[in-house]
């Protein structure tokens, strides 16, 4: 008996958990994970019109997502003109690309900033955490949404969507090795102690079927985090600022997550390979059935494929290659998402999540905003992200991978110096990202923020136009419509448009 830890807690579709969470004996496995990969089999409208040579340019996407929020004026956009209250404590240096000038914290990426191009004028009307807004086509969001994982108003994420419109047009039975849509390093948002499990990188009304398949990492973490504020009691061993070298990342049993999962259950340590292994010889038996259909398939591909598991096996890297990406959770997971790629894998997020507390957590920097920028936020970034572009680059695949570094929104151009280390808020008016690889433009600048890095002055770029690019660029038309809940038609992109100043 292999089961899952479930409960009897029904969903929206009138199965229990248990239903969902178990795999017994033979004839449970159907009723079982197999279950949750089954999904709306309707085809996805695809255009036959002639397709620039960007078309298609990507065999790969990693997300890497920076919950709460980067700073524009820290990262890609310094305004050392702008009066101190602007520009802040830190400074600017100059990179591999003429004249454009980034965080003297981020040395590293200056360097390879000649791969990359930067848009400094992202803009949307929602200066709140919405992910959910971020990674899907949803036209308008609000927060009621966000930490309701099934409401009925999400559009599928990202990564779902290309899960979903890539098997529509696979040869039936087949299935790719690695899950086409993965997820780092746990289930977002599972890791706190205030809150639970955030929506947005989940398949809506595509179906569960469609969710990413989550990771669990089973390491520690070696240094205690700066505060998210001062009045902060507890300190946290948190794995972003160190993990140890034992850590590494597995199938989470969560892969396939319900709305009511307590946060005290996904934060359980459990393993379930060993259980997995004895069961493969059964398995393998009901693989072989003419009842096995292409969901089973899938669900036994997630359980028993060797390749997707060595492929997350991060300890198989050479030291020097995980020190290079950075002995952080952060770092280990880029590493973690290259092999992924380079294993067969078609769309990896990487999210740098909370953890301890969700208030305040990750880049969320209403407080202690410089000496988290300093001693945390930055220097990981710095390493894994420069690493990450150099190895795919040296491998000859960061032609054929693209890298969105994208987030919920920007911060505020004035700092509050109120707070213990000082803050900016939340600001969604302009702010940065960057993007690499798979037909995206090397050495570019898209667009400007004005002089003190509040409001965009030229070539606004809306977080859907980003998606129709990627989705461009990964081969799929971003005019391709799928039914929502009540069948109707929907663009997957919502309003985007394709953006061929990024190419």
């Amino acid at each position: 008996m292999l089961r899952l830890f479930g409960n009897s807690k029904r969903l929206c579709d009138g199965l229990t958990r248990r239903d969902l969470l178990q795999i017994g004996n033979l004839s449970a496995f159907g009723l079982g994970l197999s279950h949750l990969l089954r999904g709306n089999d309707a085809g996805a409208g695809m255009t036959a019109a002639s397709r620039p040579a960007t078309f298609g340019k990507a065999k790969g996407c990693i997300l890497l997502f920076p919950y709460g929020s980067p700073p524009q004026h820290e990262t890609f956009d310094p305004k050392p003109e702008a009066p101190l209250e602007i520009r802040g404590e830190l400074g600017s240096i100059e990179t591999s690309v003429p004249g454009l000038r980034i965080c003297d914290r981020l040395p590293r990426i200056a360097r390879v900033l000649d791969k990359v191009t930067v848009v400094r004028s992202m803009t949307h009307p929602y200066p709140l955490h919405g992910l959910a807004y971020a990674v899907s086509g949803i036209p308008t969001y609000t927060p009621a949404i966000e930490t309701v994982i099934r409401e009925p108003r999400h559009w599928p994420f990202l990564g779902s969507m290309v899960d979903y419109l890539d098997e529509q047009r696979s040869a039936p039975g087949t299935r790719p090795p690695i899950p086409r849509n993965v997820a780092l390093p746990w289930v977002l948002n599972s890791r706190v102690s205030d809150l639970g499990p955030l929506a947005g990188p989940y398949a809506a009304f595509l179906g569960q079927a469609y969710d990413p398949v989550w990771t669990d990492f089973t390491g520690k973490g070696t240094k205690v985090a700066p505060k998210l504020k001062d009045g902060q009691a507890e300190a946290f061993h948190d794995p972003y600022s160190g993990a140890d070298g034992d850590g590494h990342f597995v199938i989470a049993p969560e892969g396939q997550l319900a709305q009511d999962l307590p946060v005290a259950r996904i934060a359980q340590r459990r393993s379930l390979l060993e259980q997995f292994d004895q069961a493969r010889l059964s398995l393998d038996t009901l693989q072989r059935s003419p009842a096995f259909d292409r969901h089973q398939a899938n669900a036994f591909s997630m359980v028993t494929e060797p390749r997707f598991r060595r492929a997350l096996d991060v300890r198989l890297e050479p030291a020097a290659v995980r020190e290079r990406y950075g002995m952080t959770l952060f770092g280990q997971s880029c590493l973690a998402a290259r092999r992924l790629i380079e294993a067969g894998g078609r769309f990896v997020t990487v999210f740098w999540d909370c953890f301890g507390l969700f208030g305040g957590g990750a880049w969320d920097t209403h407080a202690n905003h410089y000496p988290r920028l300093k001693e945390y936020l930055l220097p990981g970034f710095d390493l894994a992200y420069s690493a990450l572009l150099n190895d795919l680059d040296e491998r000859g695949m960061l032609d054929e991978t693209l890298v969105l570094w994208l987030s919920e929104h920007g911060r505020t151009p004035q700092i509050d110096s109120k707070p213990v280390g000082a803050g900016r808020h939340h600001w969604s008016r302009v702010y940065s990202t960057a993007y690499a690889g798979g037909g995206i433009g090397r050495g570019q600048v898209i667009g400007a923020s004005d002089r003190l890095g509040g409001d965009v002055r030229d070539t606004p770029v809306s977080p859907k136009d980003i998606l129709a690019t990627a989705f461009h660029l990964l081969g799929i038309d971003p005019e391709t419509t799928v039914p929502d809940r009540l069948n109707r038609p929907i663009r997957i992109v919502g309003e985007g448009s394709v953006r061929p100043e990024l190419f």
